[in-house]
This record gives structure tokens, sequence and C-alpha cells, in this order.
């Protein structure tokens, strides 16, 4: 096998080292969108990434107002248990922090609902942490959303998630709330080499 472009004679000439593992833009409304390591040796197998980093700009399909939470799983494990998450948001006027035990999903950000004022998508990061380490997974999301109707479903938020498996993570699939990712939704997924250059 060749190395890739960011590698000549075994040394990453690339110094921030994020490869670009696939974007997807959705052309039909969708209830799950999926991303899986090719577990193949080439630049789509994530065996060989410190960390994973997703960026999602999203919007619901669901025909009402407001807005509803976007919830990730890994690997296709959705037991009881597999996951924990603290968060913090706040509104602008309020500020609210919980965290949550126990947890099947994991969640990702609340996603404008389709009633709203139209073409306002919702941002999300995603920073999926040291994803082939022999210990459990964290992950750090941050996420925004505008919905400019006084409502007060807008807000900024920042969460910690930690999924309880030493597992390597192989799959990630994203959904949102009670309804599908609108048509026009993106998701960017970017795999992080361990930083060898000066």
């Amino acid at each position: 096998m060749a190395d890739p472009a960011y590698i000549v004679d075994g040394v990453l000439t690339d110094g921030e080292a994020w490869v670009g593992l696939g974007t997807t833009t959705l052309g039909v409304d969708t209830t799950t969108v999926t991303f899986t390591s090719t577990d193949d040796g080439q630049v789509g197998d994530w065996s060989q990434y410190m960390d994973l980093f997703l960026i999602i700009y999203g919007r619901n399909d669901r025909a009402d107002t407001g807005s509803d939470q976007a919830m990730m799983v890994l690997n296709n494990v959705s037991a009881t248990g597999a996951y924990t998450y603290q968060y913090i948001r706040g509104n602008g006027s309020a500020a609210s922090a919980n965290s949550s035990r126990g947890q099947t999903t994991l969640p990702v950000g609340y996603f404008i609902r389709n009633l709203e004022t139209a073409n306002i998508f919702c941002a999300s990061t995603i920073h999926l942490f040291d994803i082939n380490s022999g210990k459990y997974k964290s992950g750090l999301v941050q996420v925004a959303c505008e919905i400019d109707d006084g409502s007060g479903y807008d807000y900024a938020g920042l969460i910690a998630l930690t999924a309880n498996s030493q597992a390597p993570i192989t799959e990630i699939d994203l959904t949102v709330g009670y309804g599908d990712w609108l048509t026009g939704s993106s998701f960017s997924l970017f795999g992080i080499l361990p930083r060898m250059v000066a």
C-alpha cells in the first residue's frame, strides 16, 4: 500500500494532520446519518486516527415549531448504561446545567423544527478523543442555534460525553428528535492523526 499524500518517507508533512473522511449533504429527508470505518488500511480506516471531529449543519423536518434534540450512538450500541453526559447551555437570558448517567444515546444539540423561520439551520461540532485507546471514550460537543422567533428555543451550549466502552470507535449514527434530518442538512467527518512534525 502506498503512503497517502500527507505522509512522506514515513513522516507526516501536514502539521495539523486533519484528514477529510467524508461529507454528506442530504438530498432527501433522512432518519439516520451513519459514518463507518472502512477497516481496510486506507484513508477511511479509523484505526489510524487519534481523534475524530464531526461538523453538523442541520435542521429537523418535523412539522412543528421549536426544536428537538439530536442524538448520537457509537458502534451501534444503544444499551441502558452505555453513555454518560453533562451539559451547560444558555439562551441569552438564562443558563442551565445538568448531568445524566445510564443513557442509551448521547445528545449532540437541539435542531430547529421545520415550521420555524425558513432557511435557519443549527450547528454542532463533536470532538471524539482517543478513539482507539483501551479506555472509556470521551467527547466534547459545541452547539448553537438561533431560531429567531422569540420563543426562547435559541441557545448555545457545551456537552461533555462519555461512552462507557473500551472498544475502538468504528461507527457513528446520528438521529434528530421525532422527525428526520431535513434535506440540505450537512455532515462532515475528519480524522485527526497523531502529530509527528514540529
